[in-house]
């Protein structure tokens, strides 16, 4: 049973958040490891598991990344722990000038705001990842549709890093 049946849900990227909040948490009463105390071990055992997978199948299905992921997993193409990193030479190039921009940012007088501009540049580009996945992956080009999700990681990460520089600033 894949994520998407275990919610009852035709796969889609990020499914709407209202109704997978809401399956969640009535899965989780259904399955939770206490109404099973009573029960043998082995019952406690499915149990846990089951409610493990629910809680996997939630923060998966929720996160962009790991959703784009998880839906190319399902079509045989496997992403999450690979380190292959793309021939694309103009966003090879875009990289190296945002974490370039990045730079410059942490040595900058008024980082905060500068910081605060280029997160939602950030944001930006991710968004425009997300709707170039999903026409890919519409398209059955599930091949382009994982170049969109190896961008993604590293707008990921990019993120990120933004937020230890926030944490940094806001520290001293």
């Amino acid at each position: 049973m894949n994520y998407f049946e275990l919610f009852n849900l035709a796969p889609s990227y990020l499914p709407e958040p209202k109704a997978l909040a809401q399956t969640y948490r009535t899965l989780q009463a259904q399955h939770h490891p206490d109404r099973f105390v009573t029960q043998d071990s082995q019952v406690q055992k499915q149990s846990m598991q089951h409610a493990a997978m629910i809680n996997d199948a939630y923060q998966t299905l929720k996160n962009p990344l790991l959703c784009a992921q998880y839906m190319l997993q399902l079509q045989g193409i496997e992403l999450k722990d690979e380190q292959q990193t793309l021939n694309d030479m103009p966003f090879l190039m875009q990289q190296m000038q945002l974490r370039e921009q990045l730079e410059a940012i942490e040595a900058s007088d008024d980082a905060e705001q500068q910081l605060e501009h280029f997160v939602e540049k950030l944001k930006g580009e991710q968004q425009n990842l997300r709707q170039d996945f999903v026409q890919r992956y519409q398209n059955n080009d599930f091949i382009s549709a994982s170049h969109s999700v190896r961008k993604m990681k590293f707008f990921v990460r990019l993120e990120q890093q933004c937020a230890q520089l926030e944490d940094q600033l806001l520290d001293d």
